[in-house]
């Protein structure tokens, strides 16, 4: 017969296998969805992306691509997790100051603030790597 105290570290194991996982997956989620509604509307996202100034909006476009579809992919996976949170925690600060910089607008707020709560939770990967050991 098992009691509380014998299951209760089982499970406690189980989730820190996991957590880890599904914690990448939910990051690398906000990414892959916004890789692919830049892929099916390349012309909007360029648009954006010259609007607040940037050069080479084709570029651009490319490597935010790049970025949000592998990196997310790489993520989810778990290879090289630390470097590819690196990577995407610059992205996601530079996204920010570039494309949210307007905070006395509550909705650039928001969005600021999001994509840093989001490179927050990426330098736990960094710092930690895809699983506690």
């Amino acid at each position: 017969m098992t009691t509380n105290a014998q299951t209760a570290p089982a499970v406690s194991n189980s989730l820190e296998a996991w957590l880890p996982v599904v914690g990448r997956v939910l990051i690398a989620a906000i990414f892959i969805l916004s890789g692919i509604s830049k892929i099916t509307d390349p012309a909007s996202a360029m648009a954006y992306i010259s609007s607040v100034g940037l050069p080479l909006p084709a570029v651009a476009l490319a490597a935010a691509i790049v970025v949000e579809l592998v990196g997310g992919a790489l993520l989810i996976v778990g290879y090289r997790v630390r470097t590819v949170a690196v990577v995407i925690a610059l992205f996601s600060v530079a996204t920010a100051v570039f494309f949210h910089n307007n905070l006395a607008d509550q909705n650039q707020f928001i969005h600021f603030f999001k994509n840093i709560a989001i490179a927050g939770g990426l330098l736990q990967i960094v710092a930690f790597g895809k699983a506690r050991g």
